[in-house]
C-alpha cells in the first residue's frame, strides 16, 4: 500500500499516528491526517495552502478546537478508520489523473477534500480550500517544480525558485494584511489583553520572517516606519533586535536612553507619548514600573509595546514559544514546560503564554519567591474548563517535581536589574535551584534548555549545561528579531 509514497508522504502518515496519540486516540482518522499533513510544513502541500492564504497554523488550531480526545495510548500499529482509508483511495485516483506514478502530499491533501465528510475536510472547507482550485495549484507546481518530493533526496542548497519564494512572501502580506486576529494599531502592555488568536498570528508571521531571512528575502512596510525606543534600562538583546527588525522592514528605530528623557521626572509620561505620538509610530518601552507602560498607553496616539516591566516581559515570552515550537515540532498539551527558579517577569509571561497554546507550565520557586497569584490563576483559568487549552499550570517548591519529565526546562537569573542589594541573600535562598547535569537527568532525554540571557554561570546555570544547549539558547535569542517584526508589522501592516 506505501510502496508509492514519497519520503514526505510516508512522514505525514508517521506524524498522523502520532497526532493521535498525542489526542488519545487509538486510531488514525481524517483529522489526524491533515494534523501529520501540516506538520511537514515543506512539502506540495504545504505551498498549495500557502499559495491559497490559509495558514498550517490556522489549520492546525481549527482541529484542535474541533477535534474529540481520547483516553487511550498510541499503539504500535495504529489502524486507520474506513474515512482515513478511503482517503488513501482518493489519493490514488488523484495520481491516476495527474498521471503521477508516485503519491506525493499534494495527493494527501486533494484526497482529504474529496472525502469530505470527516472533521479534515470539513475543517479545509470552512476555510475555503476548494477541490478544483487546489488541482489547478497542484498542476501548476508539477508544471514549474521547484524541487523534486518524489525520492529521498534533500533539495541542493539554492534549489529553492524565486517562484517558491514569492509565493512565501505573498503568503506573509496576506497573513499581516488581512489582520484576522485584529492587532493592526493595538498596543501590547500584557499577556493579559492578548488572545489565544493574536498570540498564534505572531508565532505564524514570525516563522514565516525568519524562513524568508535564511533566503535573504525580506518583506518591507509599505513607507518607512519609525520605532522609539524607550528605555529606562539598558539591554544587548532587546535594543540591538528592534533596530535590526526594523532595517528588515526598511523602517528606522530611534534609541531614547535614560538620560534622553527622564521619563516621569524631567517629564511627565503622559507628555513624552503625547510628544512621541507626533514624530514616530510605534514605542517600545523598557521600563522599571509596570505603571509607567499602562500610562504610555492610554496616553499614546499609537501602538505601545511592552518591551519588560517589573511586572512582565511578553516579548520574551513569543520567542520563548517559537523556539519551543522550532524544536518540537508543535505546541500543546503534550509539552511539559519546568521553569526553575525566580517567580518573575518572565514566568508571570511565560505562564500566560503557555496557557494560551495549550502547553503545560510546572514553576519551583522558593519560599517567598512565587511568581504572583494573579497571573497563576489566569494561566489556570485559561487552560481550565470545557473551552480551555487544557494546559495544567502548577507552582511548586520542590525543583526536582518540576523537571520530571520535562520537555523544557527553563530558568533565569537569580538577581534582576534594580535588586542588586539582595544578591547574597538570593544566592543562599536559590542555591538549590541551581540547574545543573544532575537536575537534568530527571527530564526526559531529548530535553532542551531555555535561558532569556544574560547568564550568571555558576549560578542559576553551570557551565557545563550553558554551553551544552547553546545552540539552542542562542536561537531563543535570535527569535526575539522575528517574534518582534512580526508584532511590528501587524501593529502597523504592510
Amino acid at each position: 500500500m506505501w510502496q508509492r509514497f514519497t519520503e514526505r508522504a510516508r512522514r505525514v502518515v508517521f506524524f498522523a499516528q502520532e497526532e493521535a496519540g498525542r489526542l488519545g486516540e487509538n486510531y488514525v482518522s481524517t483529522e489526524h491526517m491533515l494534523l501529520g499533513l501540516v506538520r511537514e510544513n515543506d512539502s506540495v502541500a504545504a505551498r498549495i495552502l500557502d499559495t491559497m492564504g490559509v495558514s498550517q497554523g490556522r489549520i492546525r488550531r481549527e482541529v484542535e478546537r474541533q477535534v474529540a480526545r481520547g483516553d487511550g495510548r498510541m499503539g504500535q500499529d495504529m489502524q486507520l478508520t474506513p474515512r482515513a482509508k478511503r482517503v488513501i483511495d482518493l489519493a490514488y485516483d488523484e495520481a491516476r489523473q495527474l498521471s503521477n506514478n508516485y503519491i506525493g502530499t499534494e495527493h494527501l491533501l486533494l484526497g482529504l477534500i474529496r472525502e469530505g465528510e470527516g472533521l479534515a475536510g470539513r475543517v479545509l472547507a470552512k476555510l475555503g480550500v476548494e477541490l478544483e482550485r487546489t488541482r489547478i495549484e497542484v498542476r501548476n507546481l508539477q508544471d514549474n517544480p521547484p524541487e523534486k518530493e518524489v525520492g529521498s533526496n534533500p533539495p541542493q542548497a539554492g534549489a529553492q525558485s524565486s517562484g517558491v519564494r514569492n509565493r512565501a512572501e505573498q503568503a506573509l502580506k496576506s497573513l499581516i494584511q488581512r489582520d484576522e486576529s485584529g492587532w493592526r494599531g493595538k498596543s501590547l502592555v500584557s499577556l493579559f489583553d492578548v488572545s489565544p488568536e493574536q498570540f498564534q498570528a505572531v508565532l505564524e508571521c514570525a516563522a514565516r520572517f525568519k524562513e524568508l531571512k535564511r533566503q535573504d528575502k525580506f518583506v518591507y512596510l509599505s513607507h518607512p516606519k519609525t520605532l522609539a525606543l524607550l528605555f529606562e534600562k539598558p539591554s544587548l538583546r532587546t535594543r540591538v533586535s528592534f533596530e535590526a527588525g526594523m532595517a528588515h522592514l526598511a523602517g528606522h528605530a530611534v534609541y531614547l536612553a535614560p538620560a534622553d528623557v527622564g521619563l516621569g521626572v524631567r517629564e511627565s509620561v503622559a507628555d513624552v507619548a503625547a510628544g512621541l505620538s507626533r514624530w514616530v509610530d510605534v514605542i517600545a518601552a523598557r521600563t522599571f514600573k509596570h505603571e509607567t507602560v499602562v500610562e504610555l498607553a492610554e496616553s499614546a496616539k499609537v501602538p505601545v509595546i511592552n518591551a519588560l516591566s517589573d511586572r512582565e516581559h511578553p516579548i520574551q515570552a513569543f520567542a520563548d514559544l517559537l523556539t519551543i515550537q522550532e524544536s518540537k515540532g508543535s505546541l500543546g498539551n503534550h509539552l511539559k514546560v519546568a521553569y526553575v527558579g525566580d517567580g518573575n517577569n518572565v514566568l508571570h509571561a511565560l505562564m500566560l503564554a503557555c496557557a494560551k497554546v495549550g502547553v503545560n507550565v510546572t514553576a519551583a520557586c522558593p519560599k517567598g519567591y512565587e511568581p504572583a497569584l494573579g497571573y497563576v490563576a489566569e494561566a489556570q483559568r485559561i487552560g481550565a474548563g470545557k473551552n480551555g487549552t487544557g494546559a495544567q499550570i502548577r507552582v511548586v517548591r520542590d525543583p526536582l517535581e518540576a523537571v520530571e519529565q520535562a520537555d523544557v526546562v527553563y530558568t533565569d537569573v537569580w538577581t534582576s536589574m534594580g535588586q542588586e542589594a539582595e544578591t547574597a541573600e538570593r544566592l543562599k535562598i536559590f542555591a538549590p535551584y541551581q540547574i545543573n547535569s544532575a537536575f537534568l537527568a530527571h527530564a526526559k532525554p531529548e530535553v532542551i534548555v531555555l535561558h532569556c540571557l544574560p547568564a550568571h554561570r555558576e549560578e542559576e546555570i553551570t557551565t557545563e549545561v550553558m554551553d551544552a544547549y547553546k545552540t539552542i539558547i542562542q536561537d531563543q535569542a535570535e527569535n526575539r528579531l522575528h517574534t518582534q517584526k512580526a508584532l511590528v508589522a501587524l501593529m502597523l501592516g504592510l
